[in-house]
């Protein structure tokens, strides 16, 4: 009997599995997904997945199922884009098609789709439209924001030079400088280096970039429609966002208290003018709620993904010492030793854009791009996607493309210069993604990075305090983001 009844749980778990693959099979009808591995019910593709390598283990898939597949990501399928000609097939010649923005489980319990970056259909038109208008208005890709990049600049500078060569961790003291341009206009002030809650918020957006890495969250991702119900560590990012989203908050309330509606002072004012505004208007979306979120979004996005691009970019400048000296050389042909860099100069200086450009494509700091999902029945490449099928456009096969990058695994400016040594442009570099998702900030983004990057080398050789063959550049994680790994140098006044 014991005998028999085993065999007849085998039976039974058997028959309910086929019986589920073949609901969840028709569930995706009238749609037709592209191929991938077979999933299990509620788990999905659990086990082709590492949560601790999810690009690798999404590029091993590619190797298999070629540049466009589907994965389950427990009960729910994501169509993984792989290469430039199937992320700009879809991001840009079906951008309003795939222009929604997919959830992600663990940012979800914070915006619940509120924000800018995680917003969908109106709201999120509103929003942008708002969004742009106001960071354009404050200076955003004109010569006023390149003012306050330079004069923050200086402020570092001087932070650098008290180092007195002595060996010291960049994070933070890049961190409080590229923030600061953002904070100048989102907050209408820039922060003392020493300011403590300057600096605790800073930890908190450092924490998080790490913490969206690690394999918990990434799990979490993958598995969210369960773990959703049950404590662990991958809660943890909610408690983080909540203390910043809090920071914010409060600054809401300051600026509610001393508004004058005729001298907007940041992106805040402005934002409460427009609540007032459209107080009697039942399908606004300008609220309290929208107001801190987007305010957090900015404050992220404008200094985490760069802080750790100049991170990372110092550590490859340190183990290719001939390409730092090379910038140095143009520095000094171009701008020389005393005068302030200035974002015009970038065009007389092909080599140093190169390598920057350069840096941002093999630093890939943010591979697996943020998840789409397609706003209605959409046909792509001989499939249909249902409406709300999440994609995944993976920035980083399209950065890392062996099609537009000769040596891509490489550190090589050359990837961005011509046979006569000038600059030329490539379609496939897209670290701000593209499309009608493309980053609010780009503009100012780069920059920041020309003139943070110029103004430094300007006054400084980079030393590392191991040889340069010995500099390991592997991400600290790799996960939402590539971490940099931590580091120390020493700053040799030039």
């Amino acid at each position: 009997m014991e005998l028999s009844g085993a065999a007849t749980f085998v039976l039974a778990v058997c028959l309910s599995y086929l019986f589920f693959l073949s609901l969840w099979r028709k569930k995706g009808s009238p749609g037709k997904l592209p191929p991938g591995p077979t999933p299990l019910p509620l788990i999905g593709n659990f086990f082709q997945l590492s949560s601790s390598e999810t690009m690798k283990s999404l590029e091993k898939l590619r190797g298999k199922y070629g540049p466009v597949f589907t994965v389950y990501f427990g009960p729910k399928p994501v169509v993984v884009l792989c290469g430039h000609e199937a992320v700009k097939e879809a991001l840009v010649d079906q951008a309003e098609a795939f222009g929604g923005r997919a959830q992600m489980p663990t940012l979800d319990r914070t915006f619940e789709s509120h924000g800018v970056v995680f917003a969908n259909g109106e709201r999120w038109r509103q929003l942008r439209r708002f969004s742009l208008t106001v960071l354009r208005n404050f200076g955003m890709g004109k010569r006023s924001i390149e003012e306050r990049i330079q004069e923050e600049a200086q402020f570092l500078l001087q932070e650098l030079r008290d180092t007195q060569e002595q060996p010291f961790d960049p994070t933070y003291f890049l961190s409080r400088a590229v923030s600061n341009v953002i904070c100048s206009i989102v907050f209408g002030n820039r922060f003392d280096y020493q300011d403590e809650d300057f600096l605790a918020l800073l930890q908190m957006m450092n924490e998080s970039f790490r913490e969206l890495s690690t394999p918990w969250s990434q799990f979490y991702d993958m598995n969210g429609s369960l773990l959703k119900y049950f404590p662990g560590p991958h809660m943890k990012i909610y408690h983080i966002l909540e203390r910043m989203r809090q920071f914010i908050a409060k600054r809401v309330l300051r600026n509610k208290e001393t508004l004058d509606p005729g001298f907007p002072r940041d992106f805040i004012d402005c934002f409460l003018i427009q609540m007032d505004k459209e107080k009697n208007n039942p399908s606004s979306e300008f609220n309290i709620k929208n107001l801190e979120l987007t305010t957090l979004n900015l404050f992220f996005a404008g200094t985490e993904t760069v802080s750790s691009t100049l991170r990372y970019g110092f550590l490859l400048l340190m183990k290719h010492p001939e390409v730092q000296e090379k910038v140095h050389e143009e520095i000094e042909r171009v701008i020389g030793r005393h005068r302030v860099p200035a974002s015009e100069d970038r065009m007389k200086m092909p080599y140093t854009d190169a390598v920057i450009h350069e840096i941002q494509r093999l630093t890939d700091i943010v591979p697996l791009g943020l998840p789409h999902t397609v706003t209605r029945d959409t046909p792509f490449r001989g499939y249909m996607l249902p409406k709300g099928t999440n994609v995944f456009p993976m920035l980083g096969s399209v950065l890392h493309d062996p099609k537009y990058f000769s040596h891509p695994e490489e550190f090589n400016p050359g990837h961005f210069l011509d046979a006569n040594g000038r600059f030329k442009k490539n379609d496939a570099f897209v670290p701000f993604s593209s499309g009608k998702r493309v980053c609010l900030g780009e503009a100012m983004a780069r920059m920041e990075l020309f003139l943070y990057f110029t103004t430094i080398l300007q006054s400084f050789s980079l030393q590392s305090l191991v040889p340069p063959a010995q500099i390991d550049v592997s991400p600290r994680l790799s996960g939402f983001g590539n971490i940099p790994p931590s580091y120390e140098l020493s700053l040799i006044p030039r």
